[in-house]
């Protein structure tokens, strides 16, 4: 009995780890960002959980975020949108800078936090993450870090192994890593299933003490490491935030431990947070 038993739980183990190195692994040799679907809005009618230490914010969830489709063209983002560099401040504006109408029409109207992803270029795996806060009716840009996506840059049109990152508006709603929670708002699990593999190149082996998983192929409400795709393995999964190791990644989006550990203290689920992702000129387009 305890030998079956003990084969269960090595099982089980190794499944969360196969399925964290699909999302999260190597790509040509070293390791990355994940994979996922662009059509795949936030779910909650799963019930797979990976287990790990969860710690529970106060406050409920937010809503489901909306997700893009379809090839987006338009016009490249203007003057108003931010460049890149750490900056810190309160710059209100009526509007996103730089996001277009068929995006800013996706995002819940109860959410009070964007983290806004703008990516160099189509091709490009430089980009700036920028959080704004919505004030009464005006938007808020309070920091921005300097940031990577996928190494092969954009897609509205997303498949496992492509090496890009989703377009699109996803909700925010939870968060873990190998680190204890450095006072996270979301719901976060402490685990070290999310520890890279020792094989990777020493480089990417902090690239997950800290993740916000980026509600997109996956069960909302789960940890990030939950390998359950509701949209079929085929579409990809885990797109988190996680932490930067200097290069591109295979479809998420890092940054600075010291932003990822700023998102995790500041995103507020009773605020409804959610990432609008994209390239400069997708972000920027009035239509699809």
């Amino acid at each position: 009995m305890h030998n079956a038993l003990r084969a269960t739980v090595a099982t089980a183990a190794l499944g969360t780890l196969l399925a964290l190195t699909a999302a999260c692994g190597p790509a040509g040799g070293t390791s990355d960002g994940g994979t996922a679907h662009p059509e795949a809005t936030a779910r909650t009618d799963g019930t797979g959980s990976t287990g790990g230490t969860r710690g529970t914010a106060e406050g409920r969830r937010g809503e489901a975020g909306p997700s893009g489709s379809g090839t987006v063209k338009g016009p490249p983002a203007d003057a108003t949108s931010p460049g890149a560099g750490v900056w810190t401040g309160a710059a209100v504006t009526e509007q996103l800078p730089g996001i277009g109408a068929w995006l800013r029409h996706r995002i819940p109207a109860n959410t009070r936090q964007v983290v806004a992803v703008y990516g160099s270029g189509s091709d490009s795996a430089d980009s700036t993450v920028v959080l704004y806060t919505k004030r009464g009716a005006a938007w808020a840009r309070t920091s921005s870090w300097p940031a990577h996506n996928g190494k092969r840059g954009w897609t509205m049109d997303h498949h496992e192994g492509d090496r890009r990152s989703p377009v699109g508006v996803f909700t925010l709603t939870d968060a873990g890593g190998v680190l204890p929670d450095p006072g996270s708002r979301l719901p976060y699990t402490r685990s070290a299933s999310f520890a890279a593999p020792r094989w990777w190149a020493e480089s990417h082996w902090h690239d997950f003490d800290y993740v916000i998983a980026i509600d997109y192929n996956r069960v909302r409400g789960n940890p990030p490491d939950d390998p359950t795709r509701p949209e079929g393995e085929s579409r990809g999964g885990g797109i988190w935030l996680h932490m930067d190791h200097g290069s591109g990644t295979s479809g998420c989006v890092s940054l600075s431990e010291d932003g990822m550990r700023s998102l995790l203290r500041t995103l507020d689920q009773d605020r409804h947070p959610v990432v609008v992702m994209g390239d400069r000129a997708s972000l920027a387009a009035r239509e699809e």
